[in-house]
């Protein structure tokens, strides 16, 4: 497995690719600046199997029309992919609604492409359908983390739907029981690992 970070859009989401042995790819939040992101995928001769959200806010889905390939999303945020409201573009940009085909995951799915297996993790907090997605094999302990968890900080929570008390939940119960040298991708800014935001994470104290 390879990996590719593409930081994209006003909002600088962190848009992952995920690459398997025989070059198909998986792609996390294509939020925006989809040109950047197709470009990288022609150089490198990739060939993108499905996009796999995070969350539906429309700083993580906007770039979504543009590929034309099945969208991943938790079942209990698949409203907000059809209402401008829920999704924050009414506020942010223009009404964004999405009509592709939609593949909805539960809690503790797998997701698979060829040798990678992701493991869903639901963190609700942020929206009602934040997921993480864990990475593991004998070399690497890998977790997407979405809006869930920052390097010091989480996401926000005032938004419809969002709730802080659930999010700590999330956070404490089931992200902190991870190994403590699992590195955590955030949706936004620079990458930390398990142990350190234990340490600093301050909710706990």
């Amino acid at each position: 497995m390879k990996l590719k970070r593409i930081t994209v859009g006003s909002f600088e989401v962190n848009c992952y690719i995920i690459i398997s042995n025989s070059n198909r790819a998986i792609i996390i939040d294509p939020a925006a600046e989809s040109k950047k992101i197709k470009e990288f995928l022609e150089q490198n001769k990739i060939t993108p199997s499905f996009i796999l959200h995070t969350h539906a806010h429309i700083d993580h889905i906007k770039g979504d029309k543009d590929f034309f390939l099945p969208i991943y999303i938790h079942r209990k945020d698949l409203p907000l992919l059809k209402d401008p409201l829920l999704n924050l573009s009414k506020w942010f940009t223009e009404p964004f609604t999405l009509e592709s085909e939609i593949v909805i995951f539960d809690s503790d799915q797998s997701i698979n492409l060829d040798e990678i297996n992701l493991k869903v993790i639901h963190t609700p907090g942020h929206t009602p359908g934040s997921s993480c997605f864990l990475f593991l094999n004998h070399q690497s302990k890998i977790l997407f983390s979405g809006d869930t968890l920052f390097r010091s900080g989480i996401g926000r929570t005032d938004f419809p739907g969002g709730c802080q008390a659930e999010l700590i939940k999330s956070v404490k119960e089931k992200l902190f029981s991870l190994d403590d040298d699992t590195v955590v991708y955030p949706g936004h800014g620079p990458a930390t690992n398990i142990g350190q935001e234990k340490e600093h994470f301050h909710f706990l104290k």
